[in-house]
């Protein structure tokens, strides 16, 4: 940790105190997920008042640069909003599975697309949407039973911060699911809204945990029906069910469907907005068609869609139509979705060769939609090390959780059956002398 008392230096106000945090977390001087001083103990050093670096922290923390951890205290965001520095690089010949990337040969090949765009520019004062989107859109949504108004944001966060600044106020609680993305919870915060947080199991959002929350005053929901991240989760038909008579009793709360994977997700979608006065349902395409398309779909009420395109309007504008154009021409292709349809085999066929391998170990996992494989651990920081000196890059969990047991989330996008294979017995020698795992 970069030595805070010196560059703070004796005496300082909470607004020195901050500015110092913050260019040190812009420097890379400290690093995501660090922790910061106890309050009283940075404050014995300053020779300054408790309250004084409280005061700090609580602007660090409004404006999403550090937030609590229930065992370790304030700690910096794991995606502060600043341009901060790169990471440090991965050792070579490491595999990653750690960034949660598609798998590149499963993603459609841009090039015929991008030699038939048309050339014309696109002046102010004419369409935002294209047509032929929306309507891909609209079908797409409609096969799932949505029916609501479609915007086309500029991708799926874009598209959650636009909708969530439609109807609340900084101070507002988000419901979140325990685990979860950490960019929807990093993003919350840097909005001024507080994070909810709500037990995810296997079946996806737990509903008394969903009521609670609720009952807490939360004024909005972000909730992830199928491939959820990062423990597979995908709601059933039941647990749909029993999620819509909860949010049925809080009519004006708004939900989010983050349907991120959508097309190859590996499970049917399943929602559960159809009782509220204000929802969204949002797919990236990101995941299905490529990173650096900039685009996520979104279906929703007709006053929330119409308040995200005038937002859009006073910002961006709209979403470039060269991309539009390129995300319509592939989904209306054939190739496109025989591609799609293999990719959602292939992950399925992968998630499953990594959680039979460690079965094989004795290692209990889940993966059962999405990109990743959940593996509970007791020690996840130890276990995500030992892989790292093997060679093998995996996500803590420490990242995903508020009060959820620790675990590793593994990506499974690009790792084959042999692969699978090796990693699994990478595992089992990491926790052989602890011999401590747990189904969770």
């Amino acid at each position: 940790m970069t030595d805070l008392v010196s560059e703070i230096g004796p005496g300082a106000g909470a607004a020195a105190i901050a500015a110092t945090i913050e260019a040190a977390i812009a420097d890379a001087r400290l690093a995501p997920g660090e922790r910061l001083p106890a309050v009283r103990e940075l404050a014995a050093e300053l020779a300054v008042s408790p309250a004084t670096v409280a005061a700090a922290y609580r602007t660090l923390g409004r404006r999403g640069l550090v937030g609590a951890n229930r065992r370790r205290g304030t700690i910096v965001a794991t995606q502060p909003p600043l341009r901060v520095r790169a990471g440090v690089p991965l050792p070579p010949n490491t595999h990653d599975l750690a960034s949660g990337n598609p798998d590149p040969a499963l993603l459609p090949p841009l090039g015929p697309v991008l030699a038939r765009l048309a050339p014309e520019h696109k002046l102010y004062g004419g369409p935002v949407k294209l047509e032929a989107l929306v309507r891909l859109a609209a079908a797409d949504f409609g096969a799932d039973d949505i029916d609501g108004d479609v915007a086309i944001v500029g991708g799926a966060l874009d598209g959650i911060e636009r909708v969530l600044q439609t109807q609340l106020r900084p101070g507002d609680r988000v419901v979140v699911e325990d685990p979860c993305w950490p960019r929807i919870t990093d993003l919350l915060r840097a909005l001024g809204f507080e994070p909810e947080p709500a037990e995810v199991d296997r079946r996806g959002l737990v509903p008394a945990a969903l009521e609670r929350a609720l009952r807490r005053g939360a004024k909005a929901v972000v909730v992830t029906p199928r491939g959820q991240n990062p423990t597979g989760a995908a709601l059933d038909a039941a647990r749909s069910e029993q999620l819509l008579g909860v949010l049925g009793r809080y009519p004006s709360v708004l939900v989010v469907e983050d349907d991120y994977v959508a097309a190859v997700a590996g499970a049917p979608y399943l929602g559960v907005h159809g009782s509220s006065m204000h929802w969204v349902v949002m797919r990236s395409l990101s995941k299905v068609l490529g990173p650096d398309l900039r685009i996520a779909l979104t279906s929703g009420d007709p006053l929330t869609i119409s308040r995200v395109e005038g937002r859009q309007l006073l910002g961006p504008g709209w979403v470039s139509h060269l991309l539009q154009q390129t995300a319509a021409q592939l989904l209306s292709s054939a190739a496109t979705r025989r591609l799609l349809a293999r990719a959602a085999r292939t992950y399925a066929e992968r998630r499953a060769a990594l959680v039979g391998a460690l079965d094989s170990h004795g290692i209990a996992s889940h993966g059962d939609t999405g990109l990743g494989v959940w593996v509970p651990l007791t020690d996840e920081a130890a276990a995500g090390q030992g892989l790292l000196e093997r060679g093998w890059a995996v996500s803590p969990g420490e990242r995903y959780r508020f009060q959820s047991p620790p675990g590793i989330r593994i990506t499974t996008t690009d790792l084959g059956p042999r692969e699978a294979e090796r990693l699994a017995a990478a595992l089992r020698d990491v926790l052989r002398p602890a011999a401590a795992t747990y189904a969770g």
